[in-house]
């Protein structure tokens, strides 16, 4: 592919990241490898050219632009190079008009700034959008973090989590002996300290509620072998990684499909018996941007108005799960106050005789009644953790 080849190739990936974004289709990875799977003419270098440029615009762009070919104008607004490549030649990109104008360049949505929590000041907005690095959990059950640090080139050990190694960005994992041998998983440090925030007792009953494809049920497995770990969800497709998962990882990890609007009902017979109820919430995922920058188009007034009912619903439900004496733990990847430090507030106003207790890490601001963890403040992703004890 030529230079402005490239660029054309940009501008209808970023037309369809645009219209997914509006319809909560698929995410701008996947759309990339969908692209090229009907070009297989591009080499390995134009896929990684391509996919720069695209998010390149993506992170530029706080508000979604009106199509592709704006997101990449404001992108040569600041670069000669790319500005040179509307040139007009065979399968680039037409020649720009007379006042044609780009995207505008911004970090946050402004209708998100005010929602923000305190702690996220302007002068903390661009390492939101900033490539993130690969974080490794190891699984404790099976190997120390030091006995694998040597077995990957760039390994550091994370600053917070007592399991983490953190690699370059572009680093391969998938086929690594220790990846396959369910040494290690991939997961950002801030995950792995929401599991943390659990401190789980020596043996006991584990709920993960919303537990996705089981990324912190594992970890809460691997830290506690000797426990009864249940994990739930509503989500059929993403529940069902959670095995293979598991048994590559060596864990034994009951896994239940809920109906929506029925949680209460099929775990009826937990109530008041575990001794830790892990909420990690659905939420707008606004502590994750830097690794998916398109979520910043997919979030509304209204979806996030949705989330934060959804939370409180959750919360409510996992309530009377949890024994006299022990842990609730509330969490979301978010940065925005309604789904962390208020909710965490509401919670109690609902619930006044539950107790905040500090958490079992170092990491992160207070927040209300919780932590706030941030890519700028502490290298994770963006996190709000809360820990409540039940009275006994």
């Amino acid at each position: 592919m030529t230079p402005s080849a490239r660029i054309q190739a940009a501008i209808e990936i970023l037309d369809e990241v645009i219209a997914s974004a509006r319809q909560d289709g698929p995410p701008a990875d996947a759309l990339v490898t969908r692209y090229f799977k009907a070009r297989r003419y591009a080499g390995s270098k134009d896929r990684r050219a391509v996919r720069e440029l695209v998010f390149r615009a993506i992170r530029r762009n706080g508000e979604p632009p009106e199509n592709g070919r704006m997101a990449m104008l404001g992108l040569a607004d600041d670069d000669v190079e790319l500005a040179n490549l509307f040139d007009g030649s065979p399968h680039g990109p037409t020649a720009r008009t007379e006042g044609e104008v780009g995207g505008k360049a911004s970090l946050i949505p402004e209708w998100i700034q005010p929602l923000l929590s305190e702690h996220v000041a302007p002068d903390e907005w661009p390492v939101l959008l900033e490539r993130a690095p690969i974080d490794l959990r190891v699984n404790a059950a099976r190997a120390g973090r030091d006995e694998l640090i040597d077995q990957f080139e760039g390994a550091e050990a994370t600053r917070h989590s007592p399991w983490g190694l953190r690699l370059p960005a572009d680093t391969r994992i998938d086929d690594h002996p220790a990846f396959l041998k369910g040494l290690v998983e991939i997961q950002d440090e801030g995950s792995q300290l929401i599991a943390l925030a659990c401190h789980a007792p020596s043996a006991g009953m584990l709920l993960d509620l919303c537990a996705g494809a089981g990324g912190k049920a594992l970890a809460l497995a691997a830290a506690v072998p000797g426990a009864q770990v249940i994990a739930t969800d509503t989500n059929r497709a993403r529940l069902l990684q959670l095995a293979p998962r598991a048994e590559r990882a060596g864990a034994h990890i009951e896994a239940r499909l809920l109906d929506g609007g029925q949680e209460s009902a099929q775990l009826a017979e937990l109530a008041g018996r575990c001794d830790v109820v892990l909420v990690d919430a659905p939420c707008s995922g606004s502590g994750t941007w830097r690794r998916n920058p398109e979520g910043r188009w997919r979030l509304s007034p209204d979806r996030l108005d949705r989330l934060v009912k959804l939370q409180q619903q959750l919360l409510d439900i996992a309530e009377p799960m949890v024994k006299p004496g022990g842990i609730l733990i509330y969490a979301t990847c978010s940065i925005i106050r309604a789904e962390g430090a208020d909710q965490a507030r509401n919670f109690l106003g609902r619930h006044s005789s539950w107790i905040v207790q500090d958490m079992p890490f170092d990491g992160g601001r207070a927040d209300g009644p919780g932590r706030l963890l941030t890519p700028a403040h502490d290298a994770t992703d963006g996190f709000f953790v809360a820990r409540f004890a039940k009275p006994c």
